[in-house]
């Protein structure tokens, strides 16, 4: 016990004395302890160095619309252009939310439904918002509530006012990608005809046909006063898919629901909008958030504010991350998979890049690993204009490929 202590200790003194020694012995990878320790540790080592090549490519190719910032695998930022502007990600925002999410969950762990029974006739429906929920699932859970003179039924909902995180449109909550976040949703209250009132009905209509001398009650109980229930009894459950498959619904296929979803159970923060625990977590790891604004985990908000020198500083140090594998493994593949499907299909680049696109209007953000004779090149490119130029931001993607390494 005595050696390990010392051992760590150690390892802490080289991190805060030895930063080119710990960056040469991070580069490797090699030593999981110290990876782990890394990923944790309130900084960041790195460094800056001028490349000619990609410094030419960026000035000649871009305009004060973006900012781009580019790191290689031995953590140096070999290039960057208007950096530290903060600019709206758009589903950039994924990237820092879902390993949060990562942080705090298994792999193999699930989101919850359950129904809860006090006393003899009353019932407690409890979600976690299940991006899958539906009402086969519902009759699951309901099919075992007993036949009883009195049916006491209780939706347990956050409060409507907390329904869209802050900076969400009214144009946006019109369409699926800006649903409602609630913890029961029929998957993901993609029909704004199937909301929580109409699980309300048909709870009410399930149970009365079953139990037709019943009088069945049907409320809402407020998930804030969960709390002043006791002595209830789960009766019933139905589980969610794993958090690793949630996470690549999230990030390869840009899912709104999910992300808020998950997020919201990840740092408890049902009810309320606060995303300060996200910030939060970033300042801890030593990330540059100072000029940053987080107003919800998806990037629908128009309130959000980052750097690109932040994406590529948070996706670097991911990499000294235990989860990082899977992590990765979320994300859209160029060529492949996710909403990076159709790009560079049958090229050299297909397979060669993870990442993470965001499109809102006027905003696009492209951001990931490019691997380069397999090793990663990071990568992070925003635009925020009212003249959008996705090519562009792919363009340079493939001449950073193409264009000779930085020594």
């Amino acid at each position: 016990m005595i050696k390990k202590f010392y051992s760590f200790f150690l390892i802490v003194i080289v991190l805060v004395t030895s930063p080119l020694l710990i960056r040469y012995l991070l580069t490797n990878q090699k030593i999981t302890i110290l990876n782990s320790i890394y990923f944790n540790f309130p900084g960041i080592i790195t460094k800056n160095k001028t490349c000619p090549t990609y410094d030419a490519l960026l000035n000649q190719t871009l305009d004060d619309s973006f900012s781009v910032s580019i790191i290689n695998n031995n953590g140096t930022i070999i290039s960057s252009y208007n950096d530290e502007v903060p600019r709206l990600p758009a589903s950039n925002q994924k990237l820092f939310s879902s390993a949060y999410v990562l942080s705090k969950y298994k792999l193999n762990n699930n989101l919850k439904t359950s129904l809860f029974k006090k006393n003899k006739n009353n019932y407690y429906l409890l979600g976690q918002g299940d991006p899958d929920l539906n009402y086969e699932n519902i009759i699951e859970l309901i099919s075992n509530i007993k036949e009883n003179k009195i049916i006491n039924f209780n939706i347990v909902e956050i409060d409507s006012k907390l329904y869209w995180p802050k900076g969400w449109t009214n144009t946006d909550k019109l369409y699926e990608y800006g649903s409602p976040i609630t913890s029961l949703a029929i998957e993901s209250n993609h029909n704004k005809y199937e909301d929580i009132y109409a699980l309300k009905i048909f709870i009410k209509n399930y149970l009365k046909n079953k139990y037709q001398k019943s009088n069945v009650n049907i409320n809402f109980f407020d998930s804030e006063k969960i709390f002043y229930l006791k002595d209830i009894i789960e009766i019933n459950k139905i589980y969610s898919t794993p958090i690793l498959s949630l996470l690549t619904l999230t990030n390869s296929e840009s899912h709104n629901f999910t992300a808020e979803s998950l997020f919201k159970n990840a740092s408890n923060t049902w009810n309320d909008n606060d995303y300060i625990k996200l910030k939060k977590w970033l300042e801890n790891k030593g990330l540059p958030v100072t000029n940053t604004y987080f107003a919800d985990a998806s990037g629908l908000s128009r309130k959000n504010k980052i750097t690109s020198k932040l994406v590529v500083l948070f996706l670097d140090k991911m990499r000294y991350s235990k989860n990082f594998q899977a992590y990765q493994s979320t994300l859209s593949i160029m060529g492949i998979r996710g909403t990076l499907a159709k790009r560079f299909v049958n090229s050299e680049l297909s397979g060669k890049f993870f990442g993470k696109t965001g499109s809102l209007s006027n905003v696009f953000a492209l951001s990931g690993f490019l691997y380069k004779n397999d090793k990663p090149i990071i990568i992070s490119i925003i635009q925020n204009s009212n003249n959008i130029d996705k090519e562009k931001a792919f363009r340079l993607l493939r001449d950073v490929y193409y264009i000779k390494s930085c020594k």
